[in-house]
């Protein structure tokens, strides 16, 4: 049963996380009736999820035959040992994390327009740097590959997020594990104290 505390339905903050993100899982339905999961690249770009592949593959196969698929993407911040709040118990040891749900359909484009636009979103995120030249569905150099490359639109019909860090705590519990995050001081605990300041009303900054 899902956690009310955990649950995070900001539409603001997912966007902003599915921005920060370049890796999820595909979840499609394979023909023997199994779920079949495929990690890869995407981009959160016009409120849909967008990915690339080869025209050929088991996943194009399946969606071709069953448009109804899910996404998910997660990002673990801090591991939090059991002894950060219990000297001898196992039970306390746990992770503080992100992660958003999705349930929709797939769309195999087909608009070589549509096509540069979703790559061009992919470059943007994935390359900032620049360093190419325009995706032009005009241009002969890109056209070919446009036409040659699988692009996939995910409709989204249900979006869901939980994120965890420690709401269901009592305060001095909170307090105690961001002493022990603040002294192992690593760049995810960094990430994890300013998430917990975010989303943990009883933690504050003394």
């Amino acid at each position: 049963m899902r956690r009310k505390e955990f649950e995070m339905m900001d539409i603001g903050e997912i966007g902003q996380f599915l921005h920060e993100m370049s890796f999820g899982i595909l979840g499609t339905l394979h023909e023997d009736g199994w779920p079949e999961l495929t990690p890869l690249n995407f981009v959160y770009y016009n409120n849909h999820v967008y990915f690339h592949g080869s025209m050929a593959g088991q996943k194009m196969k399946n969606m071709k035959a069953d448009q109804r698929v899910t996404f998910s993407v997660a990002k673990e911040y801090s591991v939090i040992p059991s002894y950060f709040t219990d000297p001898m118990l196992a039970c306390p040891a746990t992770s503080f994390f992100k992660s958003v749900l999705i349930k929709g359909h797939a769309e195999i484009l087909s608009d070589l327009a549509e096509k540069a636009a979703a790559l061009s979103a992919f470059m943007r995120k994935l390359q900032p740097e620049g360093g190419y030249a325009p995706i032009d569905p005009s241009d002969p150099d890109y056209t070919g590959q446009l036409k040659s490359t699988s692009v996939v639109r995910i409709v989204i019909h249900e979006l869901s997020a939980k994120y965890k860090f420690g709401q269901n705590k009592p305060a001095a519990e909170l307090e105690q594990i961001a002493c022990q995050l603040r002294e192992r001081d690593t760049e995810l605990d960094v990430q994890t104290l300013a998430m917990m300041e975010a989303y943990c009303p009883h933690h504050r900054k003394k």
